[in-house]
């Protein structure tokens, strides 16, 4: 197994960006729920991390569908309950994220320190 500390940290830090960008959407769908015209928008995961080894990537790819780009849904009403859902289910995934992240700079630091 070829582990990469800079893949790790840089997979990591893409999520993390994946997750706040789908939470400013979700927030928009909030705000804008009574703009006559505004389409409700998300992120989808899985096609950004389809083919992805690492377990967390794999769990968020099943979570979300679609691609990295924030793409319009249908033409539906946006449910403030069903959008607030979202935004909570988005924040536990991001803090799974920097516990990931934080779990690698521990690994990281370990290894200098037993370097020593």
């Amino acid at each position: 197994m070829n582990f990469s500390v800079s893949n790790s940290l840089n997979k990591t830090s893409n999520i993390l960006n994946l997750i706040s960008e789908r939470q400013k959407l979700l927030g928009a769908n909030v705000a804008n729920m009574d703009t006559p015209g505004y389409q409700k928008q998300d992120i989808n995961f899985s096609q950004v991390l389809s083919g992805s080894s690492n377990n967390l990537e794999t769990k968020l790819a099943r979570k979300f569908d679609g691609g990295m780009v924030a793409s319009e849904t249908s033409d539906e009403p946006i449910n403030a309950a069903e959008e607030l859902v979202k935004m909570q289910n988005n924040s536990l995934l991001y803090t799974v994220a920097t516990r990931r992240m934080s779990n690698i700079i521990t690994q990281m630091k370990t290894v200098i320190n037993v370097g020593k």
